[in-house]
């Protein structure tokens, strides 16, 4: 049971810090978005508002699992949308950092079963 309430409280800071971030440093979220997606700004505000709601809808027991399926959902979309094209076409940060590119993928698959085991 502790050991839970740690994985949960570390996830949850985890997803408040990277939802906060996409507002202190939009820059960075931007450049590895694809060509592909539009209004840019909009899903880079979009993400990191619902990080930090989705974060916030994991720490209350009403709403955890509601939270950890959009949560899950949302690293999908981040899987499917960004991080397998970028194995195609990297953004400039990336060039060069194949074994970087390829890491991200199970990296993603992780956060979505840590995400899933703090289900009630």
């Amino acid at each position: 049971m502790m050991w839970q309430q740690i994985s949960l409280y570390v996830l949850v800071a985890f997803y408040m810090f990277a939802g906060i971030n996409h507002f202190l440093k939009p820059k960075f979220y931007l450049s590895i978005m694809p060509d592909f997606l539009q209004y840019k700004e909009f899903l880079n505000q979009l993400t990191g508002a619902g990080q930090v709601l989705l974060s916030v809808g994991l720490l209350l027991p009403q709403t955890r699992n509601i939270s950890v399926f959009v949560t899950i959902g949302m690293l999908t979309a981040y899987l499917l949308l960004i991080h397998i094209p970028h194995l195609i076409h990297p953004p400039k940060l990336l060039k060069g950092k194949y074994g970087l590119l390829i890491l991200r993928i199970p990296l993603q698959l992780l956060l979505m079963y840590w995400t899933w085991s703090v289900m009630i």
